[in-house]
């Protein structure tokens, strides 16, 4: 069984985070599949809209940190570029419905949404410099525009949780949903049913006047994150995350 579900409603493509016994924890294999997904769908003029949403208790609890351990891949043209070029230049409305656990790229992938609903269970969580990492997806960019430059420091700097009612004030998603992929469909529906062209245009308004600048942040942060992956720093970080875990 494939870890990225894909189902297409109508117009609406549905992509399904799908293994939820790692709580979605992201895999490169998983990036490269969404990639492909979510570009073959830029391409397909009968898809009007993506949504993105998961299977089990949590969106995704992130990066799989064995996975990157043991084949660190952070240039342009791994799966994690591929994947996050793909929905920084995704012509069509891109929402996601989000639950449970949205550790690390499962919060910076929804700056990249037009439209974001959670249920009202979310825990967001940005957790890079815990780690010994420095924020990706552009996240450093895009992330104190939303909020502002005091509380994107205080959430980045200090790796904290914020609740979906916190990230409904800051901006980050649209709405609080008890079903929240039945709140994302219905917004993907309405906006299948826009003039497709109207709709490609306004986005790309929308995104015009940092587009190009995201592009070169999306590449510096990647540098610093790999260089941050092979540091002393990290790795001891790396391996008290993993003992924490192994203790419960």
């Amino acid at each position: 069984m494939s870890n990225i579900s894909t189902e297409q409603i109508g117009s609406v493509l549905h992509l399904k985070l799908n293994r939820p016994e790692k709580k979605n924890a992201l895999t490169q294999e998983m990036y490269q599949s969404l990639a492909t997904k979510i570009n073959e769908a830029a391409a397909d003029f009968a898809i009007r809209a993506v949504v993105i949403s998961s299977e089990g208790d949590s969106f995704t609890a992130g990066n799989d940190i064995n996975d990157f351990a043991n084949n660190p891949q952070m240039d342009e043209g791994s799966p994690v570029f591929n994947f996050l070029f793909a929905i920084h230049n995704f012509p069509k409305p891109l929402i996601a419905a989000v639950h449970g656990r949205a550790v690390g790229i499962g919060t910076t992938m929804l700056m990249h949404c037009d439209i974001v609903t959670a249920n009202p269970n979310t825990i967001f969580s940005m957790p890079f410099v815990s780690l010994g990492l420095v924020a990706e997806g552009g996240s450093s960019y895009l992330f104190p525009r939303l909020v502002g430059h005091a509380k994107a420091a205080e959430i980045l700097l200090t790796g904290r949780n914020f609740s979906a009612d916190e990230a409904l004030q800051m901006g980050l998603i649209n709405s609080i949903a008890e079903d929240q992929l039945k709140a994302a469909m219905k917004f993907a529906q309405e906006l299948a049913e826009q003039p497709p062209t109207a709709v490609i245009n306004t986005k790309a308004l929308l995104k015009s006047g940092s587009h190009e600048a995201l592009n070169q942040v999306i590449r510096a942060e990647g540098e610093l994150f790999k260089m941050a992956m092979d540091s002393d720093e990290a790795q001891q970080a790396f391996m008290d995350f993993l003992l924490k875990k192994s203790k419960g």
